[in-house]
């Protein structure tokens, strides 16, 4: 029987359904890549060099296009090797690594979700306090409570895994996931402090849920009130609402098909599941807001503009 002295390597057998198709994913995933690093990275910069763009909602958008970058450069680059090698292989410390990335990367964006609502809540319902509330003080603790939080958690849980003895290496997926590797546990093994962790873990970021809908019915019952406030939730709520609906629906829709979902579903349509959240929101939430955000969008057309003469 195999523990984790002796398994050293675990085997991401998803990707065996894409090998027929090698050179052509591989050239996409190359291509989509690189769009992912330069929508994020040009947003990033553009708000570094704009002092215009020194303001609280612009600095939290940075944070949440940097987290996008961190998520996928933990994915994308293995994916790409793996491509090009005929052995899907990653080593035990790598997998737990890859773990942590993925799970500290979603749980990042949920948390830089909430800074961005109550910011908006600050911005719309208390417009007379925003500026002395919304220090800079606060929004460095606020970026930090977003960016530790996630990483604090996810430390303990990956400790955790890796005190189990596991009888398995075959992970059905593109990429390691703590929870897959936790199955993966001996039967006598003692899991259940890792059970513990992962719904203390949910506990946590369902709360986050529900302050985001508490900003947004005081949000809402304001701007039913103010025509001025409509036009503001039009050009900076409605971006965060489909980031964050986008979000909620890929990560849902994973964690539920991974602890109650089938397993005879083809192969090709799990491995799109499992990374939906490294697929659409790294590209989608930069383009959504670099074109719905009125100076963001006027500084992308003033650069095409000067670059065009």
């Amino acid at each position: 029987m195999d523990n984790v002295s002796v398994v050293r390597m675990f085997t991401l057998s998803g990707i065996n359904e894409t090998l027929n198709y090698r050179v052509a994913i591989f050239s996409l995933t190359l291509l989509y890549y690189c769009v992912v690093l330069f929508v994020n990275m040009s947003l990033v910069m553009i708000i570094i060099l704009d002092d215009t763009l020194h303001e609280p909602m612009y600095i939290l958008l940075g944070s949440f296009c940097i987290n996008g970058l961190y998520g996928t450069t933990g994915f994308f680059p293995k994916f790409l090797l793996d491509l090009l090698t005929s052995s899907q292989q990653i080593s035990y410390e790598g997998c737990l690594l890859q773990a942590f990335v993925m799970y500290s990367f979603a749980c990042c964006d949920l948390s830089i979700l909430a800074v961005m609502a109550y910011d908006r809540y600050l911005a719309i319902c208390q417009p007379l306090h925003y500026h002395s509330v919304m220090t800079k003080r606060r929004l460095s603790q606020l970026i930090c409570f977003s960016w530790l939080t996630p990483f604090c958690i996810f430390s303990v849980n990956v400790l955790l895994t890796s005190r189990l003895k596991l009888c398995g290496t075959n992970i059905k997926r593109l990429l390691c996931v703590n929870w897959i590797i936790v199955k993966l546990a001996c039967s006598e093994a003692d899991s259940f402090a890792n059970k513990v962790a992962a719904y203390f873990t949910i506990v946590i970021y369902v709360s986050h849920g529900f302050f985001i809908i508490w900003t947004y019915m005081h949000i809402i019952r304001s701007c039913v009130r103010s025509k001025e406030d409509r036009v503001k939730f039009m050009q900076t709520c409605v971006p965060h609402l489909t980031s964050l609906v986008t979000f909620l629906v890929v990560i849902v829709f994973d964690l539920m098909h991974m602890r109650f979902g089938s397993t005879n579903l083809p192969q090709s349509l799990e491995n799109f599941i499992g990374i939906g959240f490294l697929l659409i929101p790294p590209v989608m939430n930069p383009l959504i807001y670099g074109f719905k955000l009125t100076k963001v969008r006027n500084r992308i057309l003033g650069l095409v503009y000067v670059e065009g003469k």
